[in-house]
């Protein structure tokens, strides 16, 4: 019994420390482990097979919308980024550099993979000539490297997973309108499988992408109230044709600069789902990317063992073979309640039971991990039932992330207000700003809060900015991020 209290109490309630709990949670789920590499994450097995149902849906939906993967260099040479001035000074304080190889010096320092646009770009020249040869629609699956000071697992280390999306179009208008269609993608991938409601909307000059013309996100909010950028959408114009010359005759026999884009998310995904929706009893994982959607317990005496264990096989192969990702946990020396607290620990969406009882009755417990509800349902109704649920917890999960984003979303209009509030409260603020860079960093200087974007769909309009008082360009989501 002290085993089984001391599985429970191992993780910090998020109330006392949410940073704690956090690690707590991954560390005892077996999500990742610290690896020898300052700033570097092991995905284990439970961590990487969320990444690996993240980039299965992701890639469909890609794959449907025209997109082909590919795959490029990890080293990129310096002159790459010298060609496109915004690029290079974006990203230079957090490049990794080789400079030796084989026992010798290079001629010229190769980075590390930070982001891809410019040895794509050196790429699309070669591989576009004619307006024939556009759209060029392709992405990549890879890991980056940024040399981040301080890190945390999964939302910012110096090594990640992502994808990274690049194309090329004849005008601007066909590039803006893939911009914005991927974006879209992020925002229903993050509500329709995530279970996670984001707000949509473009980033301040200050805040986007190093060369892009405009950047868009998706930015969700955390049980702490802190912001998580989502995903990110870039229309990137002809900076990066006209720096890698990435030109095609068009339909007039001109040669004309391409449009490009980039759009990208990565393993933070991780990061946020835990942090939206896990709990104090430890992970609560959306059902569309849970690694298990259902664990099976048998129950009861061991003289009923065998026959309630040879059932419990029997619908296990019934919903394995529907496609339920189904897990029988039959383990003779440990307690079922042992079983329950550790399958709601790791954020299993269903709990099945099953024990003589049950048998007789031919029927079957279900238990929501989200609502703790207890269902008994009829084992001849068993997939209808276990999919029925599935969906509820799904509703469920993102039902309660919107109601929380909602109950801290604060509409302020001056700084000072929005200084109290983050003193007292945790959670974002809607507020007026003139578009001077001068008042955006005031608010980060005094708050520690960031522009997060200018959301396509605020809640009202602001009129007048909350740092001078003038007139109000834009009216912007303010928070504390990761």
């Amino acid at each position: 019994m002290s085993k089984e209290k001391q599985f429970v109490t191992e993780i910090t309630p998020q109330g006392e420390d949410f940073s704690r709990w956090y690690i707590d949670v991954i560390k005892k789920a077996e999500l990742m482990d610290y690896s020898p590499v300052r700033g570097c994450i092991v995905f284990r097995p439970e961590g990487f097979a969320l990444w690996e149902n993240i980039q299965s849906d992701l890639d469909r939906r890609f794959k449907e919308t025209g997109h082909r993967n590919a795959y490029f260099p990890l080293f990129i040479p310096e002159s790459f980024f010298q060609k496109e001035k915004e690029h290079v000074e974006g990203f230079n304080p957090e490049l990794p550099w080789v400079t030796e190889a084989g026992g010798e010096k290079l001629e010229e320092r190769l980075a590390i993979r930070p982001t891809s646009e410019t040895i794509i770009g050196h790429m699309y020249s070669k591989w576009i000539q004619s307006y024939r040869d556009l759209p060029v629609l392709i992405n990549q699956w890879a890991n980056v490297v940024r040399w981040e000071k301080r890190t945390l697992p999964f939302l910012r280390t110096s090594e990640f997973l992502w994808q990274e999306g690049h194309t090329a179009h004849e005008t601007e208008e066909e590039a803006r309108q893939e911009t914005m269609q991927m974006l879209n993608t992020y925002k229903e991938f993050a509500e329709e499988v995530l279970a996670i409601p984001v707000i949509v909307g473009q980033k301040t000059p200050s805040e986007r992408f190093a060369g892009a013309v405009d950047t868009y996100s998706i930015e969700a909010m955390m049980k702490d109230g802190r912001a998580v950028q989502a995903g990110t959408s870039h229309y990137l114009g002809d900076k990066f044709a006209v720096a890698f010359d990435i030109k095609y005759l068009d339909r007039n026999n001109t040669l004309q600069y391409c449009h490009t884009t980039s759009w990208g998310v990565s393993t933070r995904l991780i990061g946020a789902l835990i942090m939206v929706h896990g709990d104090d009893r430890g992970l609560a994982l959306p059902p569309k990317i849970a690694p298990t959607q259902v664990v099976m317990i048998p129950i009861g005496p061991p003289k009923t063992r065998e026959q309630v264990v040879g059932r419990v096989d029997e619908l296990f192969a019934q919903l394995k073979k529907a496609g339920v990702r189904v897990k029988v946990d039959d383990r003779s020396d440990v307690s079922p309640g042992w079983k329950f607290n550790e399958y709601e620990m790791r954020g299993v969406p269903i709990r099945l039971e099953l024990g003589p009882r049950d048998m007789e009755n031919g029927q079957a417990v279900l238990v929501s991990r989200i609502s703790g509800e207890k269902r008994i349902i009829k084992q001849d109704q068993l997939l209808e039932e276990v999919q029925r649920m599935l969906d509820e917890i799904h509703a469920d999960m993102y039902n309660r992330a919107l109601q929380f984003r909602s109950e801290h979303f604060y509409s302020v209009e001056t700084l000072d207000e929005m200084k109290s509030l983050l003193e007292e409260k945790r959670g974002f603020s809607l507020a007026g700003w003139c578009g001077s860079d001068a008042c955006e960093k005031q608010v980060k200087e005094e708050t520690g809060a960031t522009s997060r974007n200018i959301p396509f769909e605020p809640a009202e309009k602001k009129t007048k900015c909350l740092c001078c008082g003038e007139e109000a360009q834009h009216t912007v989501v303010f928070a504390r991020a990761y």
